[in-house]
């Protein structure tokens, strides 16, 4: 690899690693292709990248990055996983994938700037995703009306007895 192909590749790092908000690092050693398709097809269908990268390559990349705390981390084969939109769901796929595959396994991560280990990694993908999180708040913020609406249609359905038992009392009488 020439000099050329390698400022390329680091650029291209420095530029997923900028617009992520989450960097996790694993190794996939002992993996085979077919595997690591699947996997990156799963995490491509989610705005998650997946890079094999040399780990020189990745500390020169990450120096100026968001990511800066992962620079002296990098040793033996290293994948890096880029997630852009929820952090928790490459988490999530990452630590399934890890589960499933025993050669597979989660290393580290950078969260916003924040090193996790894998234990934090773990943690993080157990949180509920954005979608599920927007699905909770759009329940909370439709059940203040729908109780609302409940309150008043109860008050009248009461008052509509009350005018009944008065009807029926008068012609009773």
């Amino acid at each position: 690899m020439n000099r050329a192909e390698k400022a390329k590749i680091i650029e291209q790092i420095q530029h997923r690693a900028q617009r992520a908000g989450i960097a996790l690092v694993t190794d996939f050693r002992g993996l085979k292709v077919n595997e690591l398709e699947q996997l990156r097809e799963k995490l491509r269908e989610n705005n998650v990248d997946f890079q094999v990268v040399k780990n020189t390559l990745a500390r020169i990349a990450f120096q100026d990055s968001p990511h800066a705390v992962l620079t002296d981390e990098f040793k033996d084969c290293c994948g890096i996983a880029f997630g852009y939109d929820d952090p928790v769901v490459a988490a999530k796929l990452l630590s399934e994938f890890a589960k499933k595959s025993k050669k597979f396994e989660l290393r580290f991560a950078s969260y916003e700037g924040q090193f996790l280990n894998e234990e934090a990694i773990v943690e993080l993908s157990r949180l509920p995703g954005r979608e599920e999180l927007l699905a909770k708040l759009l329940a909370t913020c439709n059940a203040v009306p729908t109780n609302f609406v409940g309150l008043f249609a109860n008050l009248q359905r009461n008052m509509l007895y009350a005018l009944n038992a008065i009807k029926e009392q008068k012609e009773n009488a």
